[in-house]
């Protein structure tokens, strides 16, 4: 480490190790309004507990249903009390009453005019358990709502069940005995509101809400489960008051209301499902009732992109008999191994009590930590991506990922490379899922000459290549299938894919630096849906990663690597050369003397459109359209932080890497943005809010039209750009982003677990997992057997680390780096602290 950098993390850190933070994870009354927790299995969907203890975003059906609030409550009732019934929840949010759908004819089916408790106090996260308190001074009982789902790494398979479980618990607060009984009701909102749809079938201790099957519509078959199978007392009404109007959500009010557990058999044409269980506490007595619920929607019609048809679309590692018998639509994992919504929820009751402690063990690890609130708040409020909506794992176990959730409907298909590049949480939390990712890259989506699909078809297989190549999105998977590499330990996995990586970079060296001088000249497509003309620092710096990365797989298997040690030679010299202007890395656009031509009229699939008049007249004046020149990009050097997440040295100088990120702190991290014009989507940062811009030209030179985004802010960004910061040792720089982008998740404005861009739970903001690395230096290399510790902390610290083979605590005692595995196996046969091997 050179003595500059010590240096500023002498400096910095002394007066961050004694800052306090008000970053926590606990909510008061005045942030509840917005919050919505994601419970659910990783692929397999989800539903939310809002800051009230209210269910909604109910999105079990394979796609988002954002706005599906469905008319699913419990209830407590007191016997004997006046007005002693209450829903369990608290009071219902302003911004619910008015301006959203189906507000202006009265919230038909909502359960808002409904009693209920008068005091939400707080919001508690621990993912993936999430709590409620609620409080009302005319009941006996106080009330709270716990609300989990398995979450356990290295295990996917559980973590993604079609599950979630809401533990509502009550104690006595007054000296007298109390008798209630509670209620867990629903209607039958699998049925699309068509009774003639809908059934509702018995389940011991529960009942099962269902959409009937439908030669016609096989995809609308669906069923959800709900139980309290650890209950002693348990009465199920499987058949709510069958009327028009609102006659059945009046009379299952009715009796819950009135104390009634009577069972009632199921019906006909009935619309919905209540369970009953009867209780009694003294005073100060506490009660838990655990409510399980499960889902089972086993066909879907959903299918993106188009079919493979030149020999070349199939590459070189087609095997037609993964495809034999291949399903026409996704079919979720969970419907392979389960038959059933019985097999669910069996397998649910019968292993909850485990997969409750191992994801305990998860969730201690993961807070038994000294890193700042707001770290731990990043990192994990964005692991709720991984139960949303946004991931899916289709029948034969791959992932595969959206962009974001859309309302209703998925936002940008197909594992979209560029915006993956920045997930670091699955391939440190659930690695085989990441290695699949890269299977499907380099084995599914890439042709014979090199060119990768940047979009995966669902189900996964190949594709026609009809659609230029993503240069950040394929440089990227030679850097993760490097990384991903040292993480599993798998050397034969790397080298059956080695061909295939190759090819790849081969494609990009010819596509974008033809003349081989170690600068993407040619125009290349990015994450910003906009072709840089020209070097850029941003490519450029991909580029000289991708080649180190490349370099050292080659090495590791015994490869002649010399050809891409030259190239990557040549890489690190244009950019620290030619690329640098003395504060940050920039852009040279270029247009003329290139490979490409017809730039007017020039098709990239994305947004494509041919240069109008006036369009023309502006290339003549400011060249190409969309691009950033002069200007500082707060991606400039992400190559860097691919490489440093990946174990691997900084591409290029660390100093200009360094004060590149200074200079991006310095001119585009905004305190407040009430002056700053953004006329794209201003919606994740405007105002009086802060937030790191993508890009400004502090020096002049922007364009008329830039790229499409530049004035935009993006969690990911942020995140992304304050680990590069903390790992170059400006660690209260980072931290500082890192505090300006919380706040604006505050559960006030917007919801602290959904981090959006073009989506919500956007994966993009999965780059807040690598600010645990950036702290600690903390890196397991499985190939090696050897931790690594490179903290950025002084002093001793303790902070959860996530290997292939377990997880657990890592940290420095007393001087002395130590690791202890509370899952698993970690076997370390070297540790290697601050540079130095132990």
């Amino acid at each position: 480490m050179k003595d500059s950098l010590v240096a500023v993390i002498a400096a910095s850190l002394l007066a961050v190790a004694c800052t306090e933070s008000n970053y926590d994870s606990i909510f008061d009354a005045g942030h509840l309004d917005r919050i919505a927790f994601p419970i659910g299995g990783m692929g397999a969907g989800m539903f939310c507990m809002e800051g009230t203890g209210a269910i909604s975003h109910m999105s079990v059906r394979n796609q988002p249903d954002l706005f599906n609030e469905p008319c699913i409550f419990a209830t407590v009732h007191v016997k004997g009390l006046e007005n002693g019934t209450k829903v369990v929840e608290g009071p219902v949010p302003d911004w619910k009453k008015f301006g959203n759908h189906g507000n202006g004819t009265g919230s038909t089916g909502a359960t808002y005019g409904l009693p209920r408790f008068a005091e939400a106090e707080s919001f508690e996260a621990r993912f993936p358990f999430a709590t409620v308190r609620l409080k009302d001074e005319t009941m006996p009982l106080s009330a709270q709502i716990t609300g989990w789902s398995p979450f356990i790494p290295g295990d996917e398979d559980n973590s993604g069940l079609p599950a979630g479980a809401l533990e509502y618990s009550f104690t006595n607060t007054s000296s007298s005995e109390v008798e209630a009984v509670f209620a867990f009701n629903s209607r039958n909102f699998m049925g699309w509101n068509d009774p003639g749809q809908c059934a509702t079938l018995k389940l011991e201790k529960g009942f099962v809400l269902k959409c009937l099957n439908d030669p016609r519509h096989p995809h609308d078959e669906g069923s959800f489960a709900v139980s309290a199978p650890f209950e002693e007392e348990v009465n199920t009404d499987c058949g709510w008051f069958r009327g028009g109007w609102w006659d059945p959500m009046t009379m299952a009010w009715n009796k819950a209301a009135s104390g009634d557990a009577t069972p009632v058999e199921p019906a006909e044409g009935t619309t919905g499902g209540s369970l009953y269980v009867p209780f009694s506490l003294a005073p100060g007595e506490s009660r838990t009732v655990r409510i399980l619920v499960s889902w089972y929607v086993p066909v879907t019609n959903m299918r993106f992109g188009n079919d493979a048809s030149a020999r070349s679309d199939f590459g070189t590692r087609y095997d037609e008999s993964l495809y034999k018998d291949y399903p026409e639509f996704y079919k979720p994992w969970y419907a392979s191994r389960f038959a059933s919504i019985d097999e669910v929820d069996g397998y649910w009751r019968e292993n909850y009590d485990s997969l409750r402690s191992r994801t305990d063990a998860f969730t201690e690890a993961f807070y038994d930590s000294s890193l700042p609130d707001e770290i731990l708040r990043a990192v994990s409020d964005n692991l709720t991506i991984l139960k949303s909506p946004t991931v899916l794992r289709q029948h034969d176990g791959r992932f595969w990922g959206y962009e974001g959730s859309g309302d209703s409907w998925g936002s940008c298909v197909g594992s979209c490379t560029h915006v993956w590049n920045y997930a670091q949480a699955l391939p440190h939390l659930f690695p085989r899922m990441e290695r699949t990712l890269r299977e499907t890259e380099f084995n599914v989506n890439q042709d014979t000459y090199g060119h990768q699909m940047y979009r995966s078809g669902l189900p996964i297989r190949p594709l026609r290549h009809d659609h230029i190549a993503a240069a950040d999105g394929q440089l990227g998977g030679v850097i993760k299938a490097y990384r991903d590499w040292r993480i599993s330990g798998d050397t034969d996995w790397i080298r059956g894919l080695y061909p295939q990586i190759k090819a790849s970079l081969e494609y990009c060296i010819r596509t974008w630096d033809p003349r081989e001088i170690g600068a993407m000249e040619e125009p290349h497509i990015t994450t910003y849906e906009s072709e840089f003309w020209g070097a850029d620092g941003m490519c450029n710096s991909f580029y000289a990663a991708a080649l180190e990365a490349f370099v050292e797989i080659s090495k590791g298997l015994g490869e002649d690597s010399s050809r891409y040690e030259d190239l990557y030679e040549k890489c690190r010299a244009y950019m620290e050369e030619k690329l640098w202007n003395g504060e940050y890395f920039y852009h040279k656009v270029r247009w003329t003397l290139l490979d490409a031509t017809g730039i007017t009229t020039r098709l990239t699939g994305i947004n494509d459109q041919v240069y109008s008049p006036e369009a023309v007249a502006l290339l003549m004046k400011d060249g190409p359209k969309y691009q950033y020149g002069t200007g500082c990009l707060s991606d400039g050097i992400i190559g860097s932080w691919m490489a440093l997440c990946a174990g691997l040295d900084d591409p290029v100088d660390s100093d200009k890497v360094a004060e590149h990120l200074r200079s991006v702190y310095k001119y585009n991290l905004k305190k407040d943005l009430f002056t700053h014009a953004n006329p794209q989507r201003p919606g994740y940062a405007f105002g009086h809010e802060g937030g790191l811009l993508l890009c400004t030209w502090p020096h002049g030179g922007k364009q008329e039209l830039p790229f499409v985004y530049s004035d935009e802010v993006w969690t990911g960004i942020e995140y992304q750009v304050a680990a590069n910061l903390i790992f170059e040792g400006e660690v209260e720089k980072g931290l500082d982003i890192v505090r300006t982008c919380l706040d604006r998740y505050d559960g006030r404005v917007r919801n602290p677990f959904n981090e959006y861009e073009c989506g919500n739970w956007y994966s993009r903001a999965m780059s807040s997992y690598s600010l645990l690395q950036a702290m600690t230096g903390a890196r397991y290399d499985a190939v090696t057997s050897t931790l690594y510790l490179d903290p950025r902390i002084k002093g001793d610290f303790r902070s959860f680390i996530a290997t292939e083979g377990g997880f657990g605590t890592v940290g420095v005692k007393d001087g002395k780096p130590f690791l202890e595995v509370r899952e698993g196996e970690i076997p370390v046969g070297e540790v290697v602290f601050s540079g130095r091997a132990l």
